[in-house]
């Protein structure tokens, strides 16, 4: 079986790519900070920012591709720790890049939404990035010197992504749903869009994009939804009762970093090559019960 080096094999997205990719391929995985063990995957911890131990992974493994997912990804962190996020989310970023041109093999990076200002909505991949948060800043830098070191590497803009809880993290809805669930009004934006996926549905889209795509692809979902209308779905589908949701706007709440206000994507180039995400509802329901 051919080798695929999944890096963030701890992080959500990274342990849907790893249970979907282990039919087809031997997967190793790296986590740093929660380790983990997954049946069928060879887990492994790797410092990405440590670029001979990096280097020395892939000559070890010799991977006949890549899916770089590991970052520091909450905007707000990056904000107030621009040196300690650059390290992983830019540099180590670029240097994967470098790595599997040296090796002449398919990678996948796991970009964002964000990379947007959220005033042109939908975007398609050709539309200008202008980032609003250091997070978003660092994904332009690592899109771009990523393509710079190996062209043929496959750049997916993801979007917002939910789930049930993998061992080691969870997606957005679960703090959510245990607020509900508690009897606690939940306050949620009402002007602040998204074009959500599940992430068995991202990690589809991300194994699909390493085998048919290289430069930029947009794996947004099938609807522009704020996180009010997306949880009043929820609630319908869950069958959470007396749910109490109150709609908020983005300037009630004070963040480090900030936010945009419509970042759906256009994700039609992914779908002409066999992109296929549900709607929300469908998506939903294929995770009920399993909050």
């Amino acid at each position: 079986m051919k080798k695929l080096l999944i890096t963030g094999a701890s992080g959500f997205l990274g342990w849907h790519i790893c249970q979907l990719a282990k039919p087809e391929w031997e997967v190793h995985g790296t986590y740093f900070t929660n380790s983990l063990e997954i049946p069928g995957i060879k887990t492994l911890k790797v410092n990405l920012t440590d670029f001979q131990e990096l280097k020395q992974i892939f000559n070890d493994i010799k991977p006949a591709a890549v899916i770089h997912t590991a970052a520091l990804s909450q905007p707000n962190f990056c904000q107030n720790h621009p040196q300690e996020s650059s390290a992983i989310n830019v540099t180590a970023s670029c240097n994967i890049a470098g790595l599997c041109a040296d090796y002449a093999i398919p990678c996948a990076f796991t970009s964002t939404d964000l990379v947007f200002d959220g005033l042109n909505a939908p975007y398609k991949e050709t539309d200008s990035v202008s980032p609003l948060s250091i997070y978003g800043e660092q994904k332009v830098q690592a899109e771009t010197g990523m393509l710079e070191r190996y062209p043929h590497t496959a750049i997916c803009r993801m979007p917002l992504m939910f789930g049930m809880a993998t061992p080691t993290a969870k997606s957005f809805i679960q703090p959510f749903i245990e607020t509900l669930q508690a009897g606690k009004e939940l306050s949620l934006f009402i002007d602040e869009f998204r074009t959500p996926v599940s992430g068995k549905t991202a990690a589809r889209g991300l194994l699909l994009a390493l085998e048919k795509v290289q430069g930029l692809i947009h794996l947004g979902g099938k609807e522009r939804i704020s996180r009010y209308d997306f949880m009043r779905q929820l609630v319908e589908v869950f069958k959470i009762p007396n749910a109490q949701l109150k709609g908020c706007r983005q300037e009630d709440i004070k963040m480090a970093a900030p936010r945009p206000k419509d970042v759906s994507l256009n994700s039609y180039k992914a779908l002409t090559l066999g992109y296929q995400p549900l709607s929300i509802k469908e998506e939903l329901a294929a995770l009920y019960p399993f909050k």
